[in-house]
């Protein structure tokens, strides 16, 4: 069967779905919500991740505990997008601890960041020192978040 999730089937997806939204459910738990016994909703679970399709599985901070309150997205047009370009900026972005995601994009900027810090002057420190200091970037524009609706 062919679906949202590629070649698995009905027990698999709900095998999927149980584990995203909690990735510390028991096998107990997990065999009970998706009808299978526990021998073989265990091996289907190892399947699934042996196969790729759960690339692991980690604790969902509270930023708002650890004091990162302040989220925006740069925008970032870079001055050269050959792949040694790319390359570059891809391998020092991930240095930045304060950039939560970076996806390149098809459009009229080249790169989204995602930034999350204490607050607005914290922002514009990295902004200044760490960003706009990339390779190949020339220039940003940002976005700042008012209220997160939806967050994953």
């Amino acid at each position: 069967m062919t679906d949202d999730f590629g070649e698995i089937d009905q027990f698999d997806r709900k095998i999927l779905e149980a584990v995203a939204a909690d990735g510390r459910i028991s096998i107990t738990d997990l065999s009970e919500r998706v009808g299978l016994s526990k021998t073989p909703c265990k091996a289907r679970l190892q399947r699934l991740m042996a196969e790729g399709y759960i690339s692991g599985f980690r604790a969902v901070l509270n930023p708002a505990k650890l004091g990162l309150d302040h989220v925006a997205f740069a925008e970032v047009k870079l001055t050269d997008t050959r792949d040694a370009a790319l390359r570059s900026f891809n391998e020092a972005v991930m240095k930045i601890r304060e950039v939560e995601e970076c996806h390149m994009i098809a459009g009229r900027f080249d790169y989204l960041l995602k930034i999350r810090t204490p607050d607005i002057r914290r922002y514009r420190l990295v902004l200044g020192e760490k960003i706009s200091s990339l390779p190949f970037v020339a220039s940003t524009s940002t976005n700042v978040v008012m209220e997160s609706v939806k967050e994953t």
